[in-house]
């Protein structure tokens, strides 16, 4: 899909600016607390069922420095210090975030990217200005270098944002973030895990040259090419973004995969 829907219309730049700051969304996991139905009298002991493994954690985050300040807030209380701290490490950047539940709406948008949707109303950024332009009729057409326009001047603000800063930021936030990951419905999950999953993802989008061909069955703009209109939804933005500045966030993206990894304590 590829009109202007806000589903996919500016988060992806939001990770590379603060896939770091990420949280999600009020997608709580509900579990039956229903009694099993008694056993007849005779019957022998089912056996313990075996106790899952462990979630093996692949990119841990280290642990706060000694003598750091580590008191937090309540997650649901966040809002302003993480708006205070990401205006602080990154100037600029604020005026494009949703400020209210900042870091649950991070954390969902970034569990999404690799989804074939992007959840509108948890979404933590403001969609970018300006409409959708194709190229073309509703049964032939291209994707218009003019939309790749209306993501400049925020790949621009990306390039200059100091990625080490951000991860610095996101670090001290890191339990909030967790504890977002885990309400999301995955109690056993590790959200830098899975942050790392969705950057590679990212990396992984193909670079195209040449126009790239579109279709319009219903209302809304489709890749022409079924494989690309199958891919994740973060890929399509990129994609939709244009070659120069889809080059431009995957170096930001390399950029804060590393740092990411850096931050990881050693064994």
């Amino acid at each position: 899909m590829l009109d202007d829907d806000p589903v996919i219309n500016k988060p992806l730049i939001g990770v590379a600016i603060a896939v770091l700051l990420a949280a999600g969304g009020g997608i709580y996991y509900w579990y039956s607390h229903r009694a099993p139905p008694p056993e007849p009298a005779l019957a022998a002991a089912a056996p313990a069922p075996a106790p899952p493994p462990e979630e093996t954690i692949a990119h841990p985050v280290p642990a706060p420095a000694a003598g750091a300040d580590t008191a937090l807030p309540a997650l649901n209380d966040s809002d302003g210090a993480i708006d205070a701290a990401l205006a602080e490490a990154a100037s600029g950047i604020s005026e494009y975030w949703v400020p209210t539940d900042m870091i649950r709406h991070i954390v969902v948008t970034v569990d999404n990217l690799l989804r074939q949707k992007v959840a509108v109303e948890k979404r933590p950024v403001t969609p970018v200005a300006g409409t959708f332009v194709a190229d073309g009729d509703e049964l032939h057409a291209t994707l218009d270098v003019r939309n790749f326009e209306r993501y400049e001047s925020l790949v621009h603000l990306l390039e200059k944002v100091d990625m080490q800063r951000l991860v610095a930021v996101y670090l001290r936030f890191y339990p909030l973030f967790q504890k977002a990951y885990q309400d999301l419905g995955y109690p056993n999950g590790y959200f830098n895990d899975r942050l790392v999953q969705v950057i590679d993802g990212l990396l992984a989008t193909p670079q195209l040259s040449g126009p790239v061909e579109l279709t319009r069955p219903n209302v809304m703009y489709v890749f022409a090419d079924p494989a690309l209109e199958a891919r994740p939804a973060g890929q399509k933005l990129l994609i939709r973004m244009g070659p120069d500045n889809e080059t431009a966030v995957k170096a930001k993206l390399t950029e804060l995969r590393a740092d990411l990894t850096a931050a990881a304590p050693k064994h």
